[in-house]
């Protein structure tokens, strides 16, 4: 075996290599790139789960990064346990080859109770008292203190909300240099999500993403080299890459307004009802994941979702067939964006009555994704003496609402989940060995034979390169990026 690191390093594309990157720029040169082509919905988790299991959400059924559980009627995002990924992961074909195999997983999503030998991955502890402390979860459990007493605790606050910063994907780059002086696994994996923050905020051109690119860039200077000196080889890829958007699109408010979805009020607030509602939609980027109660009214839904601006497209039974997305947790249609637009989960119709989590960072609370909680409310005149005014407020015991989160969509100007417009604007894979890349693009689906063949040589490179051909033989080049 070759021993092997997997870096992530979220939203990296070919436009954004350059002077602002010297040291990604110059490695990716001196080896061998090929753009990667990413399942639909491309997303977080439903992208990573397919470079890991060589399967599409028809069969590992994560078909975003949430969805809709149709038992317990909650819509439910981020979740972590691996037993959610319903399809073979490139650690257990690796072990079934060589039982010496190790393999460490650091921040991929869906890393807890996975059977590999290390995992670690954020889990916030949530007092009683509303308090949300940083922290994580590891395997061996003994990890959580000996990786925290060397690099404190794991900066929660910078890694997801308005103050994201370079200093999470440090922290995670410092633990897996960690993880391989305590441990050498054989497969490593590394998400470093900084730059997709950036990207989200601002959009993919413009100049002011240049601090962050560097910032990344050095984080991957230090963490190349020292896998390079120990003898481990380096993937280096990405999940999406984002394109800039200009229109938020609020499938929930359009459908409220025919009297389809259904809220309760709570303390003057409105939570959106999913069990109640005859059809409301799961915002996740540029892909929303429309939940019909009645199939009889599946027509009328339909009808009603294809003349909203901002709509391309919505893919039924046949399309979603055609795109590798018919499992069961998938919603009855599936919309997908214009390439300038996105979707907002916002269903209620008056700012006053939005639930007090629309204003905090609460990613499990909200049924969506909400790029928003990104930005501080530029209507907080002082945000810092809003924010330690709250801190203080905590710390003496009291309960606090951190609600500095702005309700304006349109503050977000780049997003993704879509197939890329262009290689330029793709995602990447590189690597320093050549021969087992095979020609044109790879499709996300094929990161798991490729992981196999730089673990174990010739023969595995052999089978991706056969089946690159034949799905390009089989579909064509441009196939998989068209959209019904």
């Amino acid at each position: 075996m070759r021993r092997t690191a997997v870096l992530n390093v979220v939203g990296l594309t070919p436009r954004l290599l350059g002077p602002q990157a010297p040291f990604l720029t110059a490695w990716i040169a001196s080896g061998a790139m090929a753009s990667l082509r990413p399942t639909l919905p491309a997303v977080t988790c439903g992208v990573q789960a397919s470079m890991l299991t060589g399967a599409e959400p028809a069969r590992h059924g994560i078909v975003g990064n949430g969805w809709y559980d149709r038992e317990s009627c909650e819509i439910r995002f981020w979740r972590q346990s691996n037993r959610l990924v319903q399809a073979p992961k490139v650690w257990e074909a690796a072990r079934r080859r060589d039982p010496a195999f190790t393999c460490a997983n650091l921040f991929w999503w869906f890393a807890m109770y996975a059977e590999t030998d290390v995992a670690v991955t954020p889990r916030p502890m949530y007092p009683a008292d509303g308090r949300k402390i940083p922290d994580i979860w590891t395997d061996p459990p003994e990890l959580r203190g000996a990786l925290q007493e060397r690099l404190g605790r794991f900066p929660l606050f910078e890694f997801w909300g308005p103050r994201t910063s370079i200093r999470s994907s440090r922290w995670i780059a410092e633990a897996a240099k960690l993880v391989e002086a305590a441990r050498a696994p054989t497969l490593t994996l590394v998400y470093l999500p900084h730059l997709d923050y950036a990207l989200q905020r601002l959009g993919p051109h413009d100049p002011g993403i240049g601090p962050d690119l560097g910032e990344i860039d050095a984080v991957c200077a230090d963490l190349v080299r020292h896998y390079e000196e120990r003898g481990v080889q380096v993937i280096l890829l990405s999940e999406y890459g984002i394109t800039p958007v200009s229109r938020p699109v609020a499938l929930n408010r359009v459908l409220r307004e025919r009297g389809l979805v259904t809220v309760r009020e709570e303390l003057g607030r409105e939570l959106l009802d999913a069990g109640a509602s005859a059809a409301f939609a799961v915002a996740d980027h540029q892909v929303a994941h429309v939940y019909v109660r009645d199939p009889a009214r599946l027509g009328e839904v339909r009808a009603l979702l294809e003349g909203v601006p901002g709509v391309a497209a919505l893919l039924d039974d046949a399309g979603k067939l055609a795109h590798g997305l018919h499992h069961p947790r998938a919603g009855d249609l599936v919309a997908l964006a214009e390439p300038d637009a996105w979707f907002t989960y916002y269903y209620w119709l008056d700012d006053r009555r939005a639930p007090d989590f629309a204003r905090t960072v609460d990613i499990h609370r909200k049924p969506g994704y909400d790029p928003v909680e990104l930005f501080l409310d530029p209507a907080i005149r002082l945000p810092g003496l809003k924010v330690a005014g709250v801190l203080a407020r905590r710390a003496l015991g009291f309960r606090a609402l951190m609600d500095v989160t702005p309700l304006d969509p349109a503050l977000v100007r780049g997003s993704h989940g879509l197939p890329p417009a262009g290689p330029a604007d793709a995602p990447l894979l590189a690597t320093r060995a050549r021969h087992l890349l095979p020609e044109g693009e790879i499709a996300a689906t094929e990161v798991h034979d490729l992981i196999l063949a730089h673990l174990f040589g010739a023969e595995e490179a052999d089978q991706v390169t056969a089946k690159a051909r034949a799905r390009t033989s089989e579909t064509g080049s441009s196939a998989s990026t068209a959209i019904p």
